[in-house]
């Protein structure tokens, strides 16, 4: 079963980069997370992903605010009622 993705979704996909206010290390900043394939055994699914450590719950919160799954050096998220099969082929 795959999710409707909202609008926001659909033009971060497009893009294929998306900047976003993250709160890291006690400060507000910028940061550029980008579109990546993974491949988790038999399926092959969608997330954004950024190369540095960020707290979790703004994992959770980017990945519940934009639909999209998330990934850090430190953790991963899936929006709320989700997992890696609903974002495959996306």
């Amino acid at each position: 079963m795959a999710v409707t993705l909202s609008n926001f979704a659909k033009e971060v996909l497009s893009a294929g980069s998306v900047k976003i206010r993250v709160v890291r290390s006690g400060m507000y900043q910028q940061m550029t997370f980008k579109i990546r394939k993974v491949k988790a055994g038999n399926i092959e699914y969608t997330e954004l992903y950024i190369d540095r450590m960020i707290d979790t719950h703004e994992i959770i919160r980017i990945s519940g605010e934009i639909g999209l799954p998330v990934e850090a050096q430190n953790g991963k998220a899936f929006p709320e009622g989700t997992t890696a099969s609903d974002f495959q082929g996306i």
